[in-house]
C-alpha cells in the first residue's frame, strides 16, 4: 500500500498520461493528413495510366497496383513517424514544422522522381 501512495504522491502521472495521449492523437491526425496529401498529389498525375486513355490502351498496372498504393504507404506512415521522433528532443511545435517540412520534402522527392505516364498532346481533345 505505500508503494502506491508513493506512486500517486511523487509526481502528477494523470498529466503525463492526459500529454501522451494528446501527441498520440496528433500523431494520427498527421497520418490522415499525410496520406490526403500524398493522395491529392498523386492521383491526378496517375490519372491518365489509371483510365488508360482511348480504349484503355495506355492503362499502367504497374501504377495502380505498386506505386500509388506505396506513395500513399508512405503518406500514412512518413508524418507520424517524423512527429514520434521530433517529439522526443523537440517541443510539439517546433515537431509540428519538421513533420511538415519532412512531408514537403517527402512529395518534392516524389515530384521529382516519379513520372507516370502522361496523355498525349495538349491538343488532342477528347473527340465528338
Amino acid at each position: 500500500m505505500s508503494e502506491f501512495s508513493e506512486a500517486t504522491e511523487g509526481g502528477d502521472d494523470r498529466s503525463d498520461a492526459d500529454d501522451g495521449r494528446a501527441r498520440g492523437a496528433v500523431g494520427c491526425l498527421l497520418a490522415v493528413a499525410g496520406a490526403t496529401a500524398a493522395g491529392v498529389f498523386a492521383l491526378p498525375r496517375a490519372a491518365y495510366s489509371i483510365d488508360g486513355g482511348f480504349e484503355a490502351q495506355a492503362r499502367d498496372w504497374s501504377v495502380i497496383l505498386v506505386e500509388l498504393p506505396l506513395i500513399l504507404l508512405a503518406g500514412l506512415l512518413v508524418p507520424p513517424m517524423a512527429w514520434a521522433a521530433a517529439t522526443r528532443w523537440l517541443r510539439p511545435w517546433a515537431a509540428f514544422l519538421v513533420c511538415a517540412a519532412v512531408v514537403a520534402l517527402g512529395l518534392w522527392g516524389v515530384a521529382t522522381v516519379w513520372h507516370p505516364r502522361q496523355g498525349p498532346d495538349p491538343g488532342y481533345g477528347p473527340g465528338i
